[in-house]
């Protein structure tokens, strides 16, 4: 897979700064979904085909850390990685880093599970072994654990 299709590219736009004239805190939070709803759609299996073959996955726990600001109209590139897969649950971590300096801006992870539409856990081995394996591909490639 082309590296570049995760380095998910954001502008930040002038709604999503506070008093202060810096991005809001909560909008890290959603471009982190952002860059992993790309990721996902990079791989062939973004939320709207999961959802059709019955799998859901939602986010367990989610953490951001900031380095440093980002004002309005700067760009910034989103990285997601996937740290951990076991066909059951999923980690991935996120680099948020300006796109002119270089400069690191926040860091952040979120957890997921797949569920089943009865909001079950699922094993992706055992239900959707395709899936699974796009899983397991990025997993290596980002050099993650089991």
């Amino acid at each position: 897979m082309d590296s570049e299709l995760t380095h998910y590219e954001h502008k930040a736009q002038y709604y999503e700064t506070d008093q202060m004239g810096i991005i809001h805190h909560s909008n890290y939070i959603r471009w982190f979904e952002e860059a992993r709803t790309n990721l996902l759609d990079s791989i062939g299996f973004g939320y709207d085909q999961m959802e059709k073959s019955g799998i859901i996955i939602p986010v367990l726990a989610i953490q951001c850390d900031y380095k440093s600001m980002v004002y309005y109209n700067q760009t910034v590139y989103i990285i997601p990685t996937v740290d951990f897969f076991n066909g059951i649950k999923l980690t991935i971590s996120y680099q948020v880093i300006d796109k002119l300096s270089g400069q690191l801006r926040a860091t952040g992870i979120s957890n997921h599970c797949f569920l089943n539409t009865q909001h079950r856990p699922v094993s992706l081995k055992k239900v959707n072994k395709p899936i699974y394996d796009l899983f397991e591909n990025l997993l290596e490639k980002d050099g993650g654990t089991h």
